[in-house]
């Protein structure tokens, strides 16, 4: 084992790899931040229409919070099934066809009638749209070596705050023009716009996206020789270490550990996007539209800067521990302290509060998807990474739900209690992050520690 670690460190370091590596993530990335940026702005936009939902078609907080919510049941319930279809039909295929219906989906959003309707569109956009983030993943895990994949997460997971950066303003600019189109409301407007873009990101994908390095033309065939080599490696090292099937996968002990992880993660991503531009409408006392959409943007602008210097930063094992768990304690703290500012009428500091939560868990979300990549490879794969994040994206629907809950049970005014209780979970998590150090993967023996 010794000899074939040296051999896999000597391969990451050739000239060849890091060209193909180079090459690979300037063809691939811009279209896979693209498809994630679409899919996050569908997925969010919807706490834009929220106090308009319930003026023009009679949505209560309740049935809001329900719809927000229930993505994540339909999300995990088909999560698994289309990874499993994505290893069978090639990625190419499979997440330009998630996109191309999840648009479908949101486009429809601008003929809500009431809650019954809001709450079933909900349910099928998680249906459609359940498997591009794991297949993505997986895919990148198929493309880039455990030592580079951490940095190729970061610059994935740009998609996020590029997303809200873009699309805060644009959400807010496009309900206030919609308002002005006579038969019309704004947030009709802004549903129907930004879901046939992800239709057109979904037909370009089809074009864009290229099933594994062996069928990259863009590659030397000494580049395509290399990355190969190195991803076979790495699948080997990841047999010894992970398990075998998808049954295996299923019942293992650290994939349900991963699993915790990153549903106390979505629960303080969610807990806090979905509120975003109300939080910081009553923040600053402003209406929701395009002034607050470009505050809700500033969050996300600095979280651009943290997440990739952050995960290019995280290229070793203890990197990434240590990284992880204090990002996890700053996340909670940081919760605390914009629910502390809003409810003491602290505007400022509520919103630096907001845009350092932001920077934090974004910023953990690479660092937690290395680890399971290093073990899982195969069908494993697909269902492994497929159970971690459709059961953690549950975050997302306990989250609003949650919130809500807190709020009615406190009579908070503020909302201060409710975003309190979503502060608590990213603690354990820390403490989970930190006890990763019992864990050892075969493919971790590359990097250098």
């Amino acid at each position: 084992m010794t000899n074939l670690t040296n051999t896999g460190k000597e391969l990451l370091e050739s000239p060849a790899l890091k060209s193909a590596v180079h090459k690979a993530t300037f063809r691939l990335m811009p279209m896979l931040v693209i498809l994630y940026v679409v899919a996050f702005l569908d997925r969010t936009n919807v706490g834009f229409a929220e106090a308009a939902l319930e003026a023009d078609k009679g949505i209560s907080a309740g049935a809001y919070a329900l719809g927000a919510g229930i993505f994540f049941i339909g999300y995990a319930i088909f999560e698994i099934p289309s990874n499993l279809m994505l290893k069978k039909v090639g990625a190419k295929i499979w997440l330009a066809r998630i996109a191309i219906t999840w648009g479908i989906v949101s486009a429809c959003f601008a003929f809500v009638q009431g809650e019954q309707s809001f709450i079933a569109l909900r349910f099928l956009l998680g249906v459609t749209e359940a498997g591009l983030f794991p297949g993505i993943i997986m895919y990148l895990a198929e493309w880039f070596p455990n030592k580079h994949r951490v940095k190729m997460f970061a610059i994935f997971y740009l998609a996020q705050p590029f997303s809200q950066l873009i699309g805060s303003p644009m959400s807010g600019g496009l309900i206030n023009i919609g308002d002005k189109i006579p038969g019309v409301h704004g947030w009709q407007v802004m549903f129907f716009i930004e879901g046939l873009l992800a239709v057109i990101a979904g037909i370009a994908a089809f074009f864009l996206l290229i099933n594994g390095p062996a069928k990259a033309k863009f590659l030397s065939q000494e580049e395509k020789e290399a990355l190969t080599a190195a991803m076979a490696q790495e699948d080997t090292l990841r047999k010894e270490s992970g398990p075998s099937g998808v049954w295996a996968a299923m019942s293992s002990g650290k994939v349900w550990y991963f699993t915790v992880i990153y549903f106390c993660l979505q629960i303080a991503v969610y807990g806090v996007t979905f509120y975003l531009p109300q939080q910081v409408a009553q923040l600053t006392g402003q209406k929701v539209g395009f002034t607050v959409g470009l505050l809700a943007a500033v969050p996300w602008f600095f979280g651009i800067f943290a997440c990739y210097f952050i995960g290019k930063y995280a290229s070793t094992v203890i990197r990434r521990r240590v990284l992880g768990t204090w990002l996890f304690v700053s996340t909670g703290l940081c919760i605390f302290g914009s629910a502390w500012a809003g409810a003491n009428g602290l505007p400022v500091l509520g919103i630096i509060f907001i845009t350092l939560a932001v920077c934090s868990f974004l910023s953990i979300g690479p660092i937690a998807w290395s680890y399971p990549t290093a073990f899982l490879t195969g069908t494993a794969a697909a269902a492994g990474i497929g159970l971690i994040n459709s059961l953690g994206n549950l975050g997302g629907f306990v989250a609003p739900i949650l919130r809500t809950s807190i709020n009615e049970t406190f009579s908070s005014a503020s909302g201060a209690m409710g975003i309190y209780a979503l502060g608590v979970l990213p603690f354990l998590a820390a403490l989970m992050m930190w006890g990763t150090r019992r864990f050892k993967n075969k493919a971790d023996e590359l990097l250098d520690d």
